[in-house]
């Protein structure tokens, strides 16, 4: 999440299916007898997701479910993530083709050294968001002047960000430690929850309780989130892979974007002992498709970017003290991708 996933993992780790990898549907394919020639055998790749299952990822499950990855010629491990696990190292190790990270973690990795590129941004506006009652909302951040705020205390950076972007005093909001779950704001202990747009407030509209949402992208906190990364060393030897890979990807989204309940149907069944509720990822499916699609994409392809975002990026990174260039970024895969238009 800073994106700090860490603050998401109390509320979300009840429901989640575990670690352990995950095929994608597609086999190889082998020789078949007869006259017909044998088709080609799918290239076998692991693509490692940033967190456990859930709609989050569903257009990748609905771009196995429906054949886009096989089409593209890949036999895609859809590799879940977790506490501890890293999609950054498991890239890095070459254990994975491509993972889904955030531009905060994979940026410091690249700070570090690391020598990644992203070459795909799937949420064009950052998740998080301040949840409140609307009986008692937090409509901007000036509002949280005077407030309990309930957040893990490792978002005080992004919380004092936030608050010098838009010129409140952060030492007025009272700081309360709280578990990822929206019990104390409900009964009262909070006014407010910093936390994911399509977490907490999706829990407490299924819950029957009104609730209102400020997302900090509204507010100048540019930090990509849900960023597909890649090696520079993959992205020299093995460009045409990438961009099957993506390609199977953007099909799948495009699918979960005309159709979110179906997405969510299919993330539902592709994970059946996963406890995961249906109108629960009906709704988050919805919330997903509004944090991935914008004008942007409507207008350049899902998984793009502009300049004006990295620029941003660069900006608010640095004042999260993590140091990027331009060159953290690649969009040389998508523009050849989207040469002919921005639909597959």
């Amino acid at each position: 999440m800073t994106t700090n996933q860490f603050s998401r993992r109390t509320f979300l780790g009840g429901t989640a299916a575990g670690a352990g990898l995950l095929l994608g549907g597609s086999t190889l394919i082998t020789a078949c007898s007869g006259s017909e020639p044998a088709p080609a055998a799918l290239t076998p790749v692991n693509f490692h997701l940033s967190w456990f299952d859930s709609v989050q990822f569903g257009g990748s499950y609905v771009a196995d479910a429906n054949g886009h990855y096989a089409a593209n010629g890949l036999d895609v491990t859809l590799v879940p993530g977790g506490p501890g696990v890293s999609p950054d190292t498991s890239v890095i190790a070459g254990q994975s083709i491509m993972g889904i990270s955030a531009a905060n973690f994979a940026g410091q990795a690249w700070a570090d050294g690391a020598p990644l590129k992203v070459v795909g941004v799937a949420m064009q506006r950052n998740p998080f968001v301040i949840a409140s009652l609307t009986s008692n909302p937090v409509n901007e951040p000036k509002d949280l002047e005077g407030r309990r705020l309930g957040m893990a205390f490792n978002n005080q950076l992004d919380l004092e960000l936030l608050s010098s972007l838009n010129g409140v005093d952060v030492n007025a909001i009272e700081v309360i430690q709280a578990d990822y779950d929206p019990a104390p704001l409900v009964n009262g202990e909070v006014d407010c929850l910093l936390c994911w747009l399509v977490d907490l407030p999706v829990a407490m509209t299924v819950a029957g309780i009104d609730n209102t949402t400020m997302l900090f992208a509204d507010f100048g906190y540019a930090v990509h989130s849900q960023t597909y990364i890649v090696t520079e060393e993959t992205l020299a030897t093995n460009r045409e892979t990438v961009k099957s890979l993506l390609r199977g990807e953007i099909l799948g989204w495009q699918d979960h974007k005309a159709d979110p309940d179906t997405a969510a149907q299919v993330t539902v069944d592709r994970f059946p002992d996963a406890g995961m509720d249906l109108e629960t990822e009906t709704l988050k499916a919805h919330e997903f498709t509004k944090l991935m699609f914008s004008d942007v994409t409507d207008a350049s392809g899902f998984l793009w970017w502009t300049d004006q975002s990295v620029a941003d990026n660069i900006r608010v990174l640095k004042a999260l003290g993590v140091n990027v260039t331009e060159d953290f970024w690649d969009r040389s895969l998508l523009a050849e991708i989207y040469a002919d238009g921005p639909v597959l």
